[in-house]
């Protein structure tokens, strides 16, 4: 598994038609308020050309991509965290991801409503996040009940640290502004524990999907991803611009048109594409391979991972009773026609405990359990 996501956003942005070109999954999108009920989920493959290079030198019997998961939940209106709409009921089921994809409005269609009557995706962003922030701060408050209850008298010493930590953080949030751009003097593994505990949704990664009208994905072509581009500059956040219409119809395309139909459009990849790698770099992640005759596959870590965590993503028991790996640059690898050649060419090294894997490394684990 790659990353999981969870798909926010008001009414009648694009949110189950984005989802729908994601996971062809088929979730229902129409123009009206609250059509998403249910939350949907889907599961993603990670398109990298690197895998299929790789497949065409080994002639695998299969060959497995990275996925991701993304979760699209019912549309958020000013309000929700009073039971506004459909509430905020949804939102835990998005508690677990590990990013937030916040889809914006940047179009202008007269047939599709606005839940707030115009288009203005500054004002958008600030009604979700300002539901978010509220939903949490019900975390945030019961976390704090508990800590003092817990830290009364003699009390639990972990308990009595994270009392001020906690009523820090509810200061915080009470002037609206969310968890991820909280900042504490002392943040240790005790403090950032009690915040995984908490399960909160505003100190997730986010990227904002500015969901634009052909013709209008360029900030010189379109006034309202310009002002949503802006805002999100000044804070540091990333932008990405697609038009959930031209992506819906290469979803509908088979794989070998597509390139085409994007070509004749003057695009080099899908928009869906370059948000699985926007993911991916919002949450430092990268991938290695394992290439052999049985299977290709890419496999997800963090950047900086080193050889034991990465081969333990395939098994505890490789991590725990590693040995050393043998690792192959991809590039020599589809270059030389193999693993046999590049150990000929002097290109396999053998690596051990300390090697950071790199994002393309072709590797495979020697262990002893």
């Amino acid at each position: 598994m790659g990353f999981s996501c969870g798909i926010v956003g008001l009414p009648n942005v694009g949110k189950s038609t984005l989802f729908n070109c994601l996971s062809s999954a088929r979730a229902e999108a129409a123009n009206y308020p609250f059509c998403t009920i249910e939350p949907n989920v889907g599961i993603v493959e990670v398109p990298d050309a690197r895998m299929d290079a790789l497949a065409k030198i080994v002639h695998p019997e299969r060959t497995v991509p990275a996925t991701n998961r993304f979760v699209d939940i019912a549309g958020i209106v000013r309000g929700a965290s009073k039971g506004e709409g459909l509430g905020n009921k949804f939102l835990t089921h998005i508690r677990d991801t590990d990013a937030i994809c916040h889809v914006v409005r940047c179009f202008v269609d007269d047939n599709v409503v606005h839940v707030d009557g115009r288009v203005d995706p500054v004002r958008d962003v600030s009604t979700i996040e300002t539901e978010l922030i509220l939903a949490d701060l019900e975390a945030v408050e019961k976390r704090v009940d508990r800590a003092r209850k817990m830290s009364k008298g003699a009390g639990d010493p972990a308990e009595k640290k994270a009392l001020p930590f906690c009523e820090a953080l509810r200061v915080h949030m009470d002037k609206g502004e969310p968890a991820r751009s909280f900042s504490y003097d002392r943040l240790d593994d005790d403090y950032n524990r009690v915040l995984h505990d908490m399960h909160l949704l505003t100190i997730k990664p986010t990227l904002f999907v500015a969901n634009c009208h052909e013709g209008g994905m360029s900030v010189d072509d379109n006034v309202h991803l310009k002002a949503l581009t802006d805002f999100a500059a000044a804070r540091k956040d990333q932008v990405l611009p697609i038009c959930a219409k031209i992506e819906s119809e290469v979803a509908e395309l088979p794989r070998e048109e597509r390139k085409e139909f994007l070509a004749s459009l003057g695009m080099t990849s899908s928009g869906l594409d370059r948000l699985i790698y926007a993911g991916y770099k919002l949450l430092g992640l990268a991938s290695y391979f394992t290439a052999g005759v049985k299977e290709v596959r890419a496999w997800t870590i963090s950047k900086g991972t080193k050889a034991p965590g990465a081969a333990g993503v395939i098994h505890s028991d490789f991590e725990r009773g590693f040995i050393k790996a043998e690792v192959i640059w991809w590039e020599d690898f589809v270059a030389l026609g193999g693993e046999s050649r590049c150990r000929e060419a002097g290109k396999l090294r053998l690596e051990g405990k300390e090697y950071v894997v790199r994002d393309g490394d072709v590797m495979h684990f020697k262990f002893n359990v």
